[in-house]
């Protein structure tokens, strides 16, 4: 084995960068917008500082900042403005209707239906908005019936991920892909170029996924049992020989440890309502509105030395705390739904729509906080929101914009602009599957259609962007260009080489895909796509074989991201909404993960090798 030459400070300080950035993109504690925006400065500052002149190579640092007019990102980003329009629209609302009958029907046939559907979707729309398509309807089907829901939502979401790589628009990953193979003066791959080795292996995937992945699956309870804790409203009545007497708010507040929220005082004679504020003084006779959980509630009364009333009648076995057609309901916090990186308190949450937050569930599991200091917690994508209300403000969350409601019961919008959305995104499809345009014109056309014809609005587009795919974008095409200028892709790729020198071709592009298929469930798999198109380029240079089986075993790898619930950001939707844990994407993901390696792998070779 003929280990290569160390190549020069340039390119050895691009391995140490990359290392570091795949370290960083891996941290759960800082966020990905961050790491990626540190990336592209601590690049431009060793540019800048040490300028790179070998061979007649040069790097301009400001080439380094063309990822943010990359036409990839700018598609990627059209794309995603599209599905909301989906959503926004109700445009797919019609296939929610007509699967949620048919689970009626046939429950085993209605999954494979389901699956088919999601992966058809997402081979043309971002996957996230397919998502939040089908989880309330799932989760309804799973209530309506008393099914598990389990063996649906973690086969629906893989479904997703696998019907995303089939066409160059899929995922930003093949978008990624083919657009670095471009500017590396590769041919330019067609929408669905490479569908037929990815039909295949699709193929084999919905099998797997349809008959065998629920199987594998535990009997998972929702995150939202019947049992759940509720909020119930009563009145604190003030005796004579209370102690809040004569004391103000924020006094009596800490006889209860500041555990107690008033949310109005009635005073006597005619009860009008005054605003609690801290210095407000109790009276005899006044009647305090609190709402709170039973077991407080009656702590409250006794160490208030109040009366505790439901309604009109004092709380007795025969007149119990009511509910008052008070329901629950989940959350899932998207990125169109603006909660992300803010506090509750922040967007004034509780004022907007008039809910109560019970819980907080994060990775599968409740947060271990006090429902007093869910306001202060910082939101992330993917954390689910339990809510109580009463139907009138449930249905007021149904319908604000960017809100995932999944309560089992949550009617999919509808609207004239519903066909028109649908026509367009099919428009922008066929123009670009015939070469009329590209499709980053095509999608941006189709863009500026929705906006003009108010199938969306600006804050439904803005809502749709996510700062972290523009960032990890721009971040990883500048990661990659470095690499690729000073030598360090064509590095690892001759250690790569020399370390695989005895598998037959077939076999080390094997490997190069089983590679990127075990860092796309560790890091970005944007980050793992762009910096893997040079790698495999230089691999396939070095063998004297075709480079597109190499760069398809890139694209193809960074697709597998069914291991982990962090390989991709609807995995962590379908966590949450499902009560799965990590250890239930390693029991479905990694035989998928097998099984597509293996499948791609012979196609690739006995196709183009």
């Amino acid at each position: 084995m003929n280990i290569p030459d160390i190549p020069n400070y340039h390119a050895l300080a691009m391995l140490l960068i990359t290392g570091l950035a795949l370290y960083f993109f891996r941290r759960e504690d800082i966020p990905l917008q961050t790491s990626s925006l540190a990336v592209i400065a601590i690049l431009g500052l060793v540019f800048t500082i040490f300028p790179f002149h070998i061979d007649g190579e040069h790097l301009e640092p400001s080439s380094l900042f063309y990822g943010f007019g990359h036409e990839a990102l700018i598609t990627v980003c059209a794309l995603m403005i599209i599905g909301q329009a989906l959503v926004r629209t109700g445009a797919l609302e019609p296939i929610g209707r007509n699967l949620a009958k048919l689970w009626k029907i046939s429950p085993t046939l209605s999954l494979l239906m389901t699956l088919l559907i999601a992966g058809t979707l997402s081979a043309f729309v971002n996957n996230t908005p397919i998502v939040v398509l089908f989880l309330p309807i799932l989760i309804s089907v799973s209530i309506r019936t008393k099914t598990d829901s389990s063996p649906m939502l973690l086969p629906m979401g893989l479904a997703t991920l696998v019907g995303g790589m089939t066409t160059t628009i899929g995922t930003s990953t093949n978008l990624l892909v083919v657009s670095v193979a471009s500017d590396m003066g590769l041919p330019r791959f067609s929408m669905f170029h490479f569908a037929y080795p990815a039909l295949i292996a699709a193929f084999v995937a919905v099998i797997y996924l349809w008959l065998i992945a629920p199987k594998l699956l535990p009997k998972r309870k929702p995150i939202l049992p019947d049992t759940s804790p509720r909020l119930f409203s009563g009145y604190l009545n003030i005796n004579d020989d209370s102690l809040t007497v004569g004391k103000t708010v924020a006094e009596i507040r800490k006889l209860t440890e500041n555990q107690m929220t008033i949310d109005f005082i009635q005073r006597s004679p005619d009860y009008r309502n005054v605003m609690p504020l801290p210095d407000t003084v109790i009276k005899a006779g006044d009647r305090l509105k609190v709402k709170d959980y039973p077991n407080r509630l009656k702590e409250f009364e006794t160490v208030l030395k109040a009366t505790l009333y439901s309604g009109q009648h004092k709380l007795d076995a025969d007149h119990p705390l009511l509910e008052d057609k008070q329901t629950l309901a989940e959350i899932v916090v998207i990125q169109a739904s603006g909660l992300h990186g803010k506090t509750l308190k922040e967007v004034n949450f509780k004022q907007n729509f008039g809910v109560s937050v019970l819980a907080l569930h994060r990775g599968g599991i409740a947060m271990d906080i006090g429902r007093k200091s869910i306001g202060n917690v910082t939101i992330q994508t993917g954390d689910v929101l339990l809510v109580q209300g009463d139907d009138n403000q449930v249905a007021v969350l149904k319908s604000a914009r960017g809100l995932l409601i999944i309560d089992g019961a949550a009617d999919l919008p509808h609207s004239k602009k519903a066909p028109l959305a649908l026509g367009i995104l099919i428009a922008v499809i066929l123009v670009a599957a015939l070469g009329i345009l590209p499709i980053a014109i095509s999608s941006i056309c189709g863009v500026l259609v929705l906006l003009a014809t108010n199938c969306i609005n600006w804050d439904d587009a803005s809502s749709a962007l996510s700062s972290q795919v523009i960032l990890i974008v721009a971040a990883s095409l500048a990661l990659g260009a470095a690499m690729m200028k000073t030598g360090g892709a064509m590095y690892i790729a001759q250690v790569f080489v020399a370390l695989a020198i005895d598998l037959p071709p077939a076999g080390i592009l094997s490997a190069l895909m089983l590679l990127l298929a075990i860092l796309t469930n560790i890091v970005s798999n944007n980050a793992a796509a762009v910096i893997g198109t040079p790698i495999a380029a230089s691999v396939a240079n070095q063998l004297n074989l075709p480079v597109e089986p190499f760069i398809l075993a890139v694209l193809f790898g960074a697709n597998l991201s069914y291991a982990t619930p962090m390989a991709y950001k609807t995995n962590l939707l379908v966590m949450n909404a499902g009560g799965y844990k990590f250890s239930d994407f390693m029991r479905v993901g990694i035989p998928l993960i097998i099984l597509m390696w293996v499948t791609l792998s012979f196609l690739l070779s006995w196709i183009y090798l």
